[in-house]
C-alpha cells in the first residue's frame, strides 16, 4: 500500500522518485499494490459539468497514470489506485490499472454525468463506502451504497470488480 502526498507531483521530485524505486522494486510474490492519494486522474466530473460542483482531474495525477500504466505493462502485480475529491462513486480502467473515485461520505455528494468509459453507469448519488476483499490472488473490490427509501436506510451493492494479478488481461470485471 502506497500512499502519496496529492499536495506535491506525485511524478516527479522527492515523491516521484521513492514511487519509482518502490514500483520498481516490488516482490515477485506480491499480487497488488495499492496506491492512494486525493485527487483522480480519471473521472467524469468536471468543473464545466452543468450540475454544479464538480472536480476535473489535474495534469499532475494525468501524469502519474500514464507512469503507472507505462509500469503495469511490465509488472505482474496489479496497480489499483483509490482517489476521492469527486463527491460520488467512478471506476475506471486504463493501461490495465483499476481506478477507484470514492468520494462518497464528507461533503456534499453531487450527481455526474459519466464518461462511456466508466464500467459503472449511473445517475445517482452515491453515498457509499468501498470493501476490499483479498483472497489467495484475487481481489475483490465492492461499492456500498446506502439508500433511504420510506424512511428507512438499506444498504446496496450496485458495483463491484474482481481483480487478478498477472497483468492488464486477467481482470474480470462483473457489476451489478
Amino acid at each position: 500500500m502506497l500512499a502519496l502526498d496529492s499536495s506535491l507531483d506525485e511524478a516527479t521530485g522527492e515523491q516521484g522518485e521513492w514511487l519509482a524505486r518502490k514500483i520498481d522494486n516490488i516482490p515477485s510474490d506480491v499480487d497488488f499494490i495499492f496506491i492512494m492519494f486525493h485527487h483522480p486522474p480519471y473521472t467524469s466530473s468536471s468543473e464545466e459539468k452543468k450540475y454544479g460542483g464538480g472536480h476535473s482531474a489535474r495534469a499532475s495525477e494525468q501524469k502519474l497514470a500514464k507512469l503507472l500504466e507505462e509500469r503495469q505493462a511490465h509488472t505482474r502485480a496489479r496497480f489499483i489506485v483509490f482517489s476521492g475529491h469527486v463527491h460520488n462513486y467512478e471506476r475506471h480502467e486504463h493501461g490495465g490499472v483499476i481506478y477507484f473515485v470514492s468520494g462518497g461520505g464528507g461533503a456534499h455528494a453531487y450527481p455526474i454525468e459519466r464518461a462511456s468509459d466508466d464500467p459503472f453507469q449511473s445517475k445517482q448519488i452515491n453515498y457509499h463506502y468501498l470493501l476490499v476483499e483479498v483472497d489467495h490472488q484475487q481481489l475483490k473490490v465492492t461499492m456500498n451504497r446506502v439508500e433511504l427509501s420510506d424512511g428507512k436506510i438499506t444498504w446496496t451493492k450496485p458495483d463491484f470488480v474482481k481483480i487478478t494479478p498477472a497483468g492488464p488481461a486477467s481482470a474480470s470485471v462483473a457489476a451489478r
